[in-house]
């Protein structure tokens, strides 16, 4: 029998994203996933209040943070995982194609202080590699296609997909950003689909739709595959790439992706400051 380790989702209202404590229950051994720093644009001030949400629970239940996992460097909020990283020592893992991100935004931002090499990072993993989480283990899998370092994390019979799924009922993600491709992205939802029917999928948004008002972020691959509104069982790969490149097209840009990106190249800490002291997210203008 597929081991269970314990999941529970955070919702961050702001952006519509889930953040998970995924915890080994026979050792307390803990993982966080996809932390959210919070950012305002009126006023350009962060707050930790999510993450140190995340890091009281873990203290409360008596859990030891091994690992603060990243599914991909997202475009629609900044991470909390460099706060994570100083505040437990807790190393950040994100999948090692990050240096192609960073290649591709780091000149964005004349973010020259970027190694476009993934260093900014604790671990780099890939397709296969494995990490412990006391008794479980946490397997990788590449899954591109949203975006070139893409993975999904298989902690026993749960996988975290990141954004390259959604909720059934809302679908899958966007795969026009610079590195994405919509083709890819079938191949990578496949491989998620080949996993046991009964395995557990957790993502990393949900935007709910007219049939429902509260937030889900839990499908399993069996409803997935019978359900999922762009990509069911049936849904060729040649169907998908039509559907999604005609439905990026008419998609704006994510609210944070200018202030997400510059922070989340960097593992989420903020840019260098400038000769003055302070610290200044640069916004190009007419570029995207």
């Amino acid at each position: 029998m597929t081991p269970a380790p314990d999941v529970t989702g955070y919702f961050d209202q702001d952006t519509n994203t889930i953040s998970y404590i995924v915890a080994d229950p026979q050792s307390g051994t803990a993982a966080i996933i996809d932390p959210v720093l919070g950012f305002s644009q009126r006023d350009g001030r962060t707050s930790t209040a999510a993450a140190d949400r995340l890091l009281a629970e873990i203290d409360a239940r008596g859990l030891h943070l091994a690992w603060i996992l990243e599914t991909h460097a997202h475009a629609d909020h900044l991470t909390a995982a460099h706060h994570i990283h100083e505040r437990t020592g807790a190393p950040i893992v994100i999948g090692r194609h990050i240096g192609d991100v960073q290649r591709i935004f780091a000149p964005l931002f004349a973010a020259s202080d970027v190694v476009p090499d993934g260093s900014a990072f604790s671990r780099l993993v890939d397709e296969g590699d494995s990490l412990s989480l006391g008794e479980l283990t946490i397997g990788v899998m590449h899954t591109p296609g949203h975006t070139p370092a893409c993975v999904t994390y298989r902690i026993g019979d749960a996988a975290f997909v990141g954004d390259t799924l959604f909720q059934p009922d809302y679908g899958t993600a966007r795969a026009d950003f610079p590195g994405g491709d919509a083709a890819t992205l079938y191949r990578s939802i496949r491989k998620i689909f080949a996993l046991p029917a009964e395995t557990r999928i957790f993502t990393c948004h949900d935007y709910p739709t007219g049939d429902r008002s509260e937030p889900e972020w839990e499908s399993t691959v069996a409803k997935q595959r019978a359900a999922n509104i762009h990509v069911h069982d049936g849904v060729s790969e040649a169907d998908f790439v039509a559907m999604r490149s005609a439905r990026d097209k008419g998609l704006a840009a994510p609210q944070l992706v200018l202030p997400a990106l510059q922070v989340n190249i960097r593992a989420g800490e903020l840019p260098p400051p400038d000769p003055d002291g302070r610290r200044y997210l640069r916004i190009p203008l007419d570029t995207i």
